[in-house]
């Protein structure tokens, strides 16, 4: 036969696969392959999301950069701080934190409130800001003796993001403000004249009874229960008394003399005569007192009405209230503010009284 016929057969080819078969098998092989890819990434990624709150995730290296606030809770453990912090883009993980506390035996005192740190620190430069004190952030408030309650809510409102008319309204229903109960339900003098630190999220209500709170320390502390029971008077007319004493006195040295003026008329049935209460009602800005403003029909006015006004008449600091209670012991019955640098003189007699009122008056005082 020619060279043609070699390797030729008569045989039927075998079959063939034809190419669509091929092709679906390999992208059944491409997807399951892509399948375990994304179970494994998101394995990893739930794998990481779990060592980042709970542990394992380790840590940061260096101090941290921008800022960022967490707020620790009263009663927060370290592991439950490290997942805020972790959670939060402080620390890398929590289980970092957990063992930075376990090596710092200062962790427990980490106080509650709300912290400004940074984001991707190391764990322990981290606890140590939540020990610094000037890492917490908050409004510093401060309530100067003899301010009144409007005074109060004007500084509190000016100082922090609380609102004017939430305080005034807690003002208005002050059952919430647990007020001992010799207020008489009258939040005015009961709010302590101290610096507070108020954190950011507190409502007016929290903010006015923590110096409810504060008042009802610095009555323990000069003994007001015993104390007025001594003086003859009620813890309320003890806190009335001190506002007028608070508003009359220049000078802290003199307020138990300035006292004892008031007791002793108050004892022999004398009218108080003091221009503070007045000016409770007419505003410290009113200008000097009229014979009209004298006949003053209001409660208010100790030159018309005898005994105490109805309420204190500012919120009196620790000094007024031990002055009213540890009041000097002589027979004065009159005071009268003798110089510009605020020195009171006193005396028993009304001709003592206006000798001094001119000697006043010849200092530029009145």
């Amino acid at each position: 036969m020619s060279d043609l016929g070699i390797g030729m057969s008569d045989e039927p080819d075998p079959p063939r696969r034809g190419p669509r078969t091929g092709v679906r098998w390999d992208r059944l092989a491409a997807v399951a392959v892509a399948v375990i890819v994304v179970l494994g990434l998101a394995g990893y990624g739930v794998h990481a999301a779990y060592d980042k709150l709970v542990g394992g995730g380790g840590d940061f290296t260096g101090d941290g950069s921008g800022s960022v606030q967490v707020v620790i809770h009263d009663g927060d453990s370290a592991a439950t701080i490290g997942q805020t912090l972790a959670a939060a883009g402080v620390v890398r993980s929590a289980s970092a934190f957990t063992s930075a506390a376990a090596a710092n035996p200062r962790s427990r005192q980490v106080a509650p409130g709300t912290y400004d740190l940074h984001e991707g620190m190391k764990a322990s430069l981290a606890l140590d800001l939540l020990l610094k004190p000037s890492s917490l952030v908050a409004y510093t408030v401060t309530i100067p003796e003899g301010f009144t309650a409007d005074d109060i809510v004007a500084r509190l409102a000016a100082d922090t993001p609380i609102s004017a008319s939430s305080l005034r309204a807690v003002l208005r229903s002050p059952q919430g403000l647990q007020l001992s109960s010799y207020a008489d339900g009258k939040p005015e003098g009961f709010l302590f004249p101290a610096t507070y630190q108020i954190q950011p999220g507190t409502s007016a209500l929290q903010a006015l009874r923590m110096m409810v709170v504060r008042f009802n320390q610095a009555a323990q502390d000069v003994h007001l229960a015993a104390g007025a029971r001594r003086v003859g008077l009620s813890e309320h007319d003890v806190v009335t008394l001190a506002s007028i004493v608070q508003r009359e006195g220049r000078l802290v040295s003199d307020y138990p003399k300035i006292a004892e003026v008031f007791l002793n008329r108050l004892h022999d049935g004398m009218r108080l005569d003091s221009d503070a209460t007045l000016y409770y009602v007419l505003g410290p800005n009113h200008g000097p007192l009229t014979a009209g403003d004298l006949q003053l029909n209001s409660p208010y006015n100790t030159r018309l009405n005898p005994g105490l006004p109805p309420t204190p008449i500012n919120s009196p600091g620790q000094a007024a209230l031990e002055a009213v209670l540890h009041h000097a012991h002589n027979s004065y019955l009159y005071f009268v503010t003798i110089d510009k640098a605020g020195h009171t003189a006193y005396a028993r007699t009304l001709s003592e009284f206006n000798a001094l009122v001119a000697e006043s008056r010849r200092n530029g005082v009145s």
